[in-house]
């Protein structure tokens, strides 16, 4: 159940991080629980993208162009009035202008190291393996893009134990104090 406070609040709030963080999951808790539309950057664009997955696009259009459209999917979620809940994709950190429009909504960090996002990751074909060795994948782009969630992120969760509820409850109390 939704406090008043979280209710009133009155922004956007985008869950990021890592593929395999869970942010997808703990989107669709927060936008059930505040009554939001829910705006996920993975069925979104392979719904407006004729079906393509993440890994697809990678493949046919080349990356630039899957974080071109993740990008623009982000700056048009956080457009959207009422404010939806937003599951955006880890690129987004890297492009200074989705950093900047972040500013206005509430972003969520999820985080856990590269063993446990890579062994999450082997449970969907619709992710991008832009390396072999998922590990070094994921500690690559943890390394790049760590520094940019961390300056973007109002809250930060350790994913790695805690479960998608959760991490929601969390959010959800912390409404009330924004």
């Amino acid at each position: 159940m939704t406090s008043e406070a979280a209710v009133k609040f009155n922004r956007p709030i985008v869950v990021t991080g890592l593929m395999g963080a869970g942010k997808s999951s703990v989107a669709r808790i927060l936008a059930a629980e505040l009554g939001r539309e829910l705006r996920d950057s993975d069925p979104d664009l392979s719904a407006r993208y004729g079906g393509a997955t993440a890994a697809q696009t990678a493949e046919r259009e080349g990356v630039a162009e899957l974080h071109r459209r993740e990008a623009e999917h982000l700056r048009e979620s956080l457009a959207e009035q009422p404010p939806p809940v937003i599951a955006a994709a880890a690129s987004v950190v890297e492009d200074p202008v989705c950093r900047e429009a972040l500013a206005s909504a509430l972003v969520v960090w999820l985080d856990a190291p590269a063993e446990v996002l890579a062994e999450r990751m082997l449970s969907g074909g619709h992710r991008p393996h832009f390396e072999p060795d998922l590990d070094v994948m994921l500690t690559k782009q943890r390394a790049r893009r760590g520094p940019f969630f961390a300056e973007v992120a109002d809250l930060t969760f350790d994913v790695s134990a805690a479960e998608p509820a959760e991490v929601a409850s969390s959010v959800l109390a912390s409404l009330g104090d924004r």
